[in-house]
């Protein structure tokens, strides 16, 4: 006989934890306990029985699994959290005792953490990381843009900036943009890396106010673990098209504004050493680039940092290369194609070069931050108003210069030689993967819609570009000619073709009904032909019923039979779908019907 299984001890109960258990099991306190899931990547879980897995009780709780406690157990940073703890006590005290000394030397022996061997463990290829970037892109763009206050510190803004910049830096190298989208939250891009569809969003720089009901905590854990995982991705990528890491940073163009172009771009020889950690110049090179940055938030901004010095320091620690060495990614294995390599970075070239041949001077009205991305990743070259920052390769009159961006109804002066036109062009040419007509983009026109590339159309959808063909239109006409019979003929036609959704659901029940009648006279001793003499089925069924071919008839009729085999339950749900689709098909429909009308408004004017 087996041992008798103990209440609590087995199943549920065993393999989930209750948020408290895991507090008292790693001695921490609830702020600590969720900065080490935010990190470690521990996020709550829901048992199939909530009862049994809290023994008994329903009281509301959040549940853990007890191996990804226990493995929390073993984490370096949970200690580095408890080295805090004391560290902060003992300066305190020592301030409060007013020794000075202490104080410092307490100052200079900080404990800090570093997230490289959590990044490994989470990740362990190099394919795996660029698969979960989405997130960590669009938070860091969000935080470049934000004002610096008591909550966001400069140098969080900064090094955000100088991540973004070297990501874009690679994206325009490789021209791996594929996609962008204009839209109310933002501007959407989607760049291929190594095959891997890479999906961001970056606000539009306008001035923002920092919301007082969001728990900056909370995005600050997600930040510090997002600005370490991006420092190796870039270095990651740098590396694999032969570029030096980090980027020379022209500080000069830096404080003039110049975005992009203050970056210099150097190839690499010696990739297998820093690969492995070997080069020290390359962490000098690091550690510079942080100086650089700290230089110039200095000279712009003097703030209190105080809530931030936690993380920027941890930051700093990680980004600047205070480890021994560099660490790296595993490779994947050489049968596959994930392989991160020099042939494998040169991502597709497919209309890569869209915009190669062509100049674009940007007005100081249109956004330079996104359009100088968009075109420089395309091939194109860039020049810009003094007002949008210095570093322009050239003036405005130059006559290099093919195409000039503008977002004013009407330009004082226009220079020979080159096409105007709206930013808008150079997104939906971008999405379309070809030149879109610039008649219909210049200054003050109505732009045609901005639709967004990654909505995928199904065949019955509407799609707004698909053209009116000519003999759509002349059957238009033709049907215009016709008197009010016709029109009432057409009417009745269209009814029996498209039923209505009333039609639709009472089917069934007409079909019941009449099953129902031919039971009764059957009952009564009434003969089926006679049956059949006094219930003759009516013109417009007569006219409907011949209108049908053979084949129609017979899959009406199977269509039928499978309705009278469904339950109540299926039938009803049937009928919803039938009725979802129809009423789809009639909204699309009356978009062709409106646009057609537009197309027929517009030639009616131009003929005038």
């Amino acid at each position: 006989m087996g041992k008798i299984k103990q209440k609590g001890k087995t199943g549920a109960a065993r393999v989930y934890i209750t948020r408290n258990q895991a507090l008292k099991k790693l001695q921490v306190t609830l702020a600590d306990f969720r900065r080490i899931c935010i990190l470690k990547g521990v996020y709550p879980r829901e048992p199939k029985n909530k009862k049994k897995a809290n023994k008994g009780s329903t009281a509301p709780v959040t549940f853990y699994y007890s191996k990804d406690i226990q493995y929390l157990l073993h984490e370096p940073v949970v200690q580095k959290f408890r080295e805090y703890k004391t560290f902060v006590r003992k300066l305190s005290k020592a301030i409060g005792k007013g020794e000075l000394d202490t104080a410092k030397r307490l100052e200079n022996n900080k404990p800090v953490y570093h997230l490289d061997h959590i990044i490994k463990e989470r990740y362990p290829t190099f394919h795996d990381a660029i698969k979960d970037i989405d997130d960590a892109l669009s938070m860091l763009f969000l935080f470049s843009t934000m004002p610096v206050t008591d909550k966001i510190g400069a140098a969080t803004v900064a090094n955000c900036e100088r991540l973004c910049a070297e990501f874009q830096q690679y994206v325009i190298r490789t021209h791996s943009l594929r996609k962008t989208f204009l839209s109310i939250k933002g501007i959407y891009y989607q760049a291929d890396i190594f095959g891997v569809e890479v999906t961001w969003i970056v606000p539009y720089k306008f001035s923002q106010n920092v919301p007082t009901d969001v728990d900056f905590r909370i995005m600050h854990t997600f930040l510090e673990f997002y600005q370490s995982l991006m420092g190796f991705v870039n270095f990651k990528l740098f590396n694999s098209i032969g570029l030096r890491y980090p980027p020379k940073l022209d500080v000069a163009k830096s404080e003039s504004a110049a975005g992009l172009a203050a970056y210099d771009l150097e190839e690499s020889n010696s990739l297998p050493a820093i690969a492995h950690g070997d080069n020290k110049q390359a962490r000098k090179r690091i550690a510079s680039l942080g100086n650089k940055i700290g230089d110039i938030v200095e000279r712009d901004a003097k703030t209190d940092e105080r809530p931030e010095q936690e993380s920027a320091e941890t930051n700093a620690a990680v980004d600047n290369g205070e480890d021994d060495k560099l660490d790296e990614f595993k490779a994947i294995d050489e049968d596959t194609s994930e392989t991160p390599s020099k042939a494998d970075a040169q991502v597709s070239s497919i209309d890569a070069s869209l915009l190669a041949p062509f100049t674009f001077y940007l007005s100081r009205e249109v956004p330079r931050f996104s359009l100088e991305f968009v075109i420089r990743a395309f091939g194109g070259k860039v020049a810009w108003d003094p007002v949008l920052g210095g570093g322009s390769p050239y003036a405005e009159s130059d006559p290099v210069i093919t195409h000039h961006i503008s977002d004013r109804p009407h330009l004082a002066q226009k220079y020979e030689g080159r096409v105007y036109v709206q930013p808008q062009w150079v997104y939906d040419s971008v999405n379309k993967g070809r030149l879109e007509r610039t008649d219909l983009y210049v200054p003050g026109a109505t732009l045609p819609p901005h639709l967004s590339p990654f909505v995928k159309l199904s065949e019955n959808d509407y799609n707004p570009e698909e053209e009116v063909s000519a003999d759509e239109e002349e059957e238009e006409e033709e049907q215009g000619v016709d008197d009010n019979e016709d029109k009432k003929a057409i009417e009745e036609e269209k009814k029996v073709e498209e039923p209505s959704a009333d039609v639709e659901e009472d089917e069934t029940e007409k079909v019941d009904l009449e099953h129902q009648r031919e039971l009764e006279a059957e009952a009564a001793g009434i003969e089926y032909s006679e049956y059949m003499k006094n219930n003759k089925p009516t013109k417009s069924k007569k006219r409907s019923i011949d209108a049908m071919s053979a084949d129609q008839k017979s899959e009406k009729e199977a269509k039928e039979l499978s309705k009278m085999m469904m339950s109540n339950k299926q039938r009803k749900l049937y009928n919803k779908l039938e009725n979802a689709n129809i009423k789809k098909e009639n909204y699309n429909n009356n978009l062709r019907n409106k646009k057609k009308e537009i197309q027929k408004n517009k030639k009616a004017k131009a003929n005038k």
